[in-house]
């Protein structure tokens, strides 16, 4: 589905709105390049599954613009996302129900939410904010924040000194960084809401799993 030229240009203004809040933030993980790949993904599926890519683009730049505000106690960084992006929505004249389509969208790409898609553009969404969970850049993405943990104080270490690879102790990917691969990222791919999103994600996942494996050789060797 094609977007209207006033669509477009109001895509393009929250574009750049978005950017530069994000601009002074430094997060590797979840910072602006992680918003754009998403952004780019979202549209990328959004053609091939012939979603309405105006609330897909929107949703998709602002999933996370929550992490652009100071964190307040006790709320979910979705739920500040949608009263961020109602604010700018409003501010651009978007009418209800689409507000309501792209709220939507940004509550259900959370995994912590726990919140399913109930619309194909919120599928669509989830499945670009999760493949970017994926793949190399999942690997890059997953190295960035154990770093970022260890460097707030946090007791994160790589992996199990006696069991890296979970066979015996209960998965803990708070304590160990190599738990998160079994707890989560291997798990994404059957999450996936497309036909689209499933088979990026499943040769991600195969990138991942032939990492773990070239990962557990030089782990014996040493």
């Amino acid at each position: 589905m094609t977007m209207a030229f006033e669509e477009q240009r109001t895509i393009e203004a929250i574009y750049n709105d978005v950017k530069e809040r994000f601009a002074p933030l430094r997060d590797l993980a979840h910072g602006w390049d992680h918003v754009e790949r998403v952004y780019k993904l979202a549209n990328m599926i959004g053609r091939r599954e012939q979603g309405d890519l105006f609330i897909i683009g929107m949703a998709a730049l602002m999933h996370d613009l929550g992490r652009t505000a100071p964190s307040e106690a006790g709320r979910h960084h979705a739920d500040l996302s949608v009263t961020l992006a109602r604010e700018l929505m409003s501010r651009h004249n978007i009418p209800s129900e689409r507000q309501e389509a792209i709220v939507h969208a940004i509550v259900a790409h959370s995994f912590s939410k726990g919140i399913e898609p109930s619309t194909l553009e919120a599928g669509v969404v989830r499945d670009a904010d999760r493949l970017d969970g994926l793949g190399a850049i999942g690997v890059m993405r997953w190295a960035i924040t154990g770093a970022v943990r260890q460097g707030r104080g946090s007791e994160t270490t790589a992996y199990h000194p006696d069991d890296p690879f979970a066979r015996q102790h209960p998965l803990d990917d708070e304590r160990y960084m190599l738990d998160h691969f079994p707890k989560k990222l291997l798990r994404l791919v059957e999450s996936m809401q497309t036909e689209t999103g499933r088979s990026l994600a499943w040769r991600r996942t195969r990138f991942m799993e032939e990492y773990l494996d070239e990962f557990r050789k030089e782990l014996e060797l040493s």
